[in-house]
């Protein structure tokens, strides 16, 4: 008598669709990459005093990341607490917060990845869900007591991936997901566990382990028991506890018009509120930043938001002044963009130098700046502004009597720092002759005969192809600190008119400043 296999194959098929899905995945080249970033830049967390410049490195090792950190930091809701535009990374980490600009740029990596899969409109929905539900998470991570609490959004951004993956690679079975839902036939979870062979939670689970993401986020994804939740007894459990709160209070967000906002989140606030130290006031304040920074970083990244029901009119309500009101400036955007000189010194280099020296005025008036921050700051928007292939500053080490490159950026920034080293002992070279005489440098040709002489061997050695460069001594009181160094691979015909000079010498100056300050 034959064996009837269709009751077999019909158990089996859920779990052939997660395979077969998850097969599909893995053949898509970006995504393991995607992982590696994330997994370096959650490492980036933990990295001590110099996170902040290992952050604006990796930034600006991308130029579409760059622009959207620079468009995210110019947007109504961060200008309106400055007045210059942000032009450079070091300040936009300054202005928007370290943690603010780490989870952006990983939320921004992550959509850069997704958004031009098809079926975009599903893909976008549970890309806003993801970016809001991290917004959530940050929040929650600025109240919190543990170390390293700011994973909780990164953990929180992750915490849908399931539902992204899903809608972007199989929109078929996503449909049919979602439509058990809508009819009332299951939840989210059951109806993933029915039709895809598990839940959203754990298909994102398995995606993130092929990823090589780090084991905290994956647990994170886990789920939770039912009622009121107890408190966590570590810290593992609380980034869970966050994830799903974000998760619950994202999916509200993005469905509910602001009127019934707050009521509708009244049962996550009974589950969680003790745990997280929420009441019903601390909820609806947290409740007001997150629909407006919402809108703001959506915009930011080319994401058009949900227009059907009050969603687009929750988010719009952002509480900031109509935009046709607020003082115009300068076009983030546009001065990054400019046309170019054939050396790569942008057109513009006036606007962008001007605009460094305002960013770092406002960062003297700050209490919170350190100098480490400064220099960086300074370096970059000498970098950007002028267009070099390499910038470096270079201080006195008196344990090895020399000058070692201590911070830098651009091409080969790491490889080429560490070669920039020279003795202390004066020489009858460029760099000395410029401490010794505090005298600014503007080499627009280095393959001229009086400067070839000048270039010691070890420059000669290190950066044989620089054929313009600048050199601005750092000087105080006759004593020689080191310098800033910056070059190009192709000489600078156009030079450096006066105006441009004087940006460049008050911004020397003002790190002067805060030298002798601090």
């Amino acid at each position: 008598m034959p064996i009837d296999t269709s009751v077999n194959l019909e158990q089996n098929a859920p779990e052939i669709a997660r395979d077969r899905l998850l097969r599909k995945i893995a053949e898509d080249a970006t995504l393991p990459t995607l992982g590696a970033v994330v997994s370096k830049v959650v490492e980036i967390t933990s990295s001590g005093e110099d996170s902040i410049a290992k952050l604006a490195h990796f930034v600006l090792a991308d130029v579409a990341l760059t622009q959207k950190i620079l468009r995210l930091s110019n947007t109504i809701h961060y200008r309106t607490r400055a007045t210059a535009p942000v032009t450079t990374i070091s300040r936009a980490i300054f202005l928007l917060g370290f943690d603010t600009v780490k989870t952006g740029a990983l939320a921004m990596l992550l959509v850069d990845c997704f958004k031009d899969k098809k079926h975009a409109k599903s893909v976008r929905k549970e890309l806003v869900h993801a970016l809001c539900a991290s917004i959530v998470g940050r929040e929650l991570a600025q109240r919190s007591h543990y170390q390293d609490a700011e994973e909780a959004a990164v953990a929180a951004l992750f915490k849908n991936i399931g539902r992204v993956l899903v809608a972007s690679f199989d929109h078929v079975l996503y449909g049919r997901i979602q439509a058990m839902q809508t009819s009332g036939q299951a939840n989210a979870a059951d109806a993933s566990s029915l039709l895809l062979g598990c839940s959203y939670d754990r298909f994102g689970e398995m995606a993130l382990q092929d990823w090589k993401i780090p084991d905290t986020i994956i647990q994170s994804l886990g789920a939770l028991p039912a009622g009121e939740q107890k408190k966590a007894g570590h810290r593992n459990e609380w980034l869970k506890q966050v994830a799903t709160f974000s998760d619950g209070v994202a999916s509200l967000v993005l469905t509910t018009g602001t009127d019934n906002l707050s009521v509708r989140c009244k049962p996550l606030l009974q589950k969680f509120g003790k745990v997280l130290e929420l009441d019903q006031i601390k909820l609806e304040e947290m409740l007001a930043r997150v629909t407006q920074e919402t809108r703001q970083l959506a915009e930011s990244m080319d994401i058009a938001l949900p227009a059907a029901g009050d969603t687009d009119e929750m988010l719009s309500a952002d509480g900031e002044f109509p935009s046709e009101f607020l003082l115009k400036s300068f076009n983030a955007d546009q001065m990054q963009q400019a046309e170019r000189y054939a050396s790569g010194k942008p057109r513009n280099a006036r606007d962008l130098l001007l605009a460094g020296v305002q960013d770092v005025t406002q960062m003297l008036a700050s209490d919170q700046i350190k100098l480490n921050d400064m220099i960086l700051l300074v370096l970059e928007t000498l970098y950007s502004s002028m267009g070099f292939r390499f910038a470096t500053v270079c201080l006195r080490d008196p344990s090895s009597s020399s000058f070692m490159a201590r911070v830098s950026v651009g091409e080969l920034y790491a490889e080429r720092q560490r070669g920039f080293v020279f003795p202390m002992k004066v020489e009858q070279d460029v760099f000395h002759l410029a401490m010794t005489n505090n005298a600014d440098l503007m080499i627009s040709d280095a393959t001229a005969p009086k400067i070839q002489k000048l270039l010691p061997s070890w420059h000669r050695a290190l950066l044989p192809d620089a054929l313009s460069f600048i050199v601005l001594p750092l000087v105080i009181q006759k004593k020689s600190l080191g310098f800033f160094y910056a070059d190009r691979a192709i000489a600078a015909e156009e030079g450096v008119p006066p105006d441009e000079t004087a940006l460049i010498k008050t911004l020397k100056s003002q790190l002067l400043a805060a030298m002798m300050r601090g």
